[in-house]
């Protein structure tokens, strides 16, 4: 008589710590992606011969761009095929991206590896949001965001470091070699520990008529729509901001090799807020976070607005650190906050709702940032004057948002 081989046990059920961490991770490749390829600019304006300095700028718009498009295509493709292949594709699209802007010898080169990486990073990146919405809802989701946005801020916040270590032991170039390395250990970990959320039963077979209905109800859905412009008002002012770092710290503030720590000083401040806000949107919610956040928002950048104009554009780099970093401290407030809001009544169709958010809210924050920066000119007045009318736009989106929503 045989006796049938024993069961295979069960792989333990991902706990929240590492869920939070792995959703932070695949989120961080974004930041990442940005960040770390600001100490590198002067580098590779000089290896591919840009002169202007507008253009090291749409190196980072690029990967936005990218974005938006990438979200349209896997947020509906999530709902399709589920959330596991979605992440798995985008992975590979991104090492693609990489590899093509880590062989560049043009602008034009680099700018179409930029686009293809962005195109691929939307996949982990607006997928895991609705992985996120698969199991949390309202509160409880903002929560959560929180608690990723804790996480994942550690990335830009040592993410030009790792640049400028890349950069001074080897060369830009290797700076994506980083990537692929970290989209490897992602797409390992993830397909290991990750279960699927989103089961065949519940998957939705393509279909162009399904797909424009889901799309018009995303799109008609006043309340979402809201504050996804909200949101892309604050990520517009974001942008801006990281497009032009290293030309505010290195070139008008004269930091050097401590660029790196300036940046990270500023940055840390959105991560203490993510903490605060995962700690006080159960018992207060988002609608008053989110009010208070962007008050304070404004009127940090109203003021910064006002000492630059009171001191030739460039106030003292203490000041510009003191207000910047309390103003930031309102952006890591509404990040987690705002999409949650957004995402709150979308739960039939998160995997397009993701995608439709992530997207508009790019397309609205790529024009304003390029925008900001037709007006730099060598002083802080155009940013912190961006800032302040985003900030103020923001606000008004907030409240059409907030009128008739019922948080949950």
């Amino acid at each position: 008589m045989t006796t049938a081989p024993p069961a295979k046990p069960a792989r333990p059920e991902m706990r929240l710590p590492e869920f939070v961490t792995l959703m932070a991770l695949m989120t961080s490749l974004v930041a990442l992606s940005m960040d770390a390829m600001l100490p590198a600019m002067p580098a590779i304006a000089t290896d591919l011969a840009i002169t202007d300095v507008a253009q090291t700028h749409m190196i980072i718009t690029f990967l936005v761009l990218g974005m938006a498009f990438g979200q349209l295509f896997y947020g509906p493709l999530s709902d399709v095929i589920g959330r596991r292949p979605s992440i798995f594709s985008g992975l590979v699209c991104f090492t693609i991206g990489s590899v093509i802007s880590m062989q560049a010898q043009t602008l034009e080169w680099m700018l179409f590896g930029r686009l293809v990486q962005g195109f691929g990073v939307s996949g982990p990146r607006i997928v895991s949001v609705a992985i996120i919405r698969d199991r949390y809802i309202g509160r409880a989701m903002a929560q959560v965001m929180s608690f990723i946005m804790m996480v994942f801020i550690i990335v830009p916040m040592i993410a030009p470091a790792v640049g400028q270590l890349v950069v001074k032991l080897s060369n830009w170039r290797m700076i994506f070699a980083v990537f692929i390395g970290l989209a490897l250990v992602i797409t390992v970990w993830f397909g290991w520990r990750h279960p699927e959320t989103l089961p065949k039963a519940k998957r939705k077979p393509f279909a162009w008529k399904q797909l424009m209905r889901d799309g018009w109800t995303v799109l008609t859905t006043r309340s979402a729509m809201w504050f996804t412009a909200a949101a892309g008002f604050i990520f517009g002012g974001f942008l801006t901001y990281l497009s032009s770092a290293q030309a505010i710290y290195q070139e008008l503030y004269d930091v050097g090799d401590r660029f790196p720590l300036y940046f990270a000083a500023m940055a840390g401040s959105i991560g203490v807020a993510s903490y605060v806000n995962s700690r006080l949107v159960m018992r207060f919610g988002t609608r008053l976070i989110s009010y208070l956040a962007l008050f304070g928002f404004i009127g940090c950048f109203a003021l910064l607005w006002v000492l630059a104009l009171l001191q030739g554009g460039l106030p003292p780099i203490g000041q510009f650190m003191v207000i910047g970093a309390s103003g930031f401290f309102s952006v890591g407030l509404l990040f987690g906050n705002l999409n949650a809001m957004a995402m709150q009544p979308l739960g039939k169709v998160a995997g397009l709702g993701a995608a439709l958010i992530g997207s508009l809210t790019s397309f609205i924050s790529v024009p304003l940032s390029y925008l900001v920066g037709l007006f730099f000119n060598d002083t802080l007045i155009p940013l912190v004057a961006g800032f302040t009318i985003f900030g103020s736009a923001s606000l008004f989106c907030t409240w059409m948002g907030l009128n008739g929503f019922v948080e949950e």
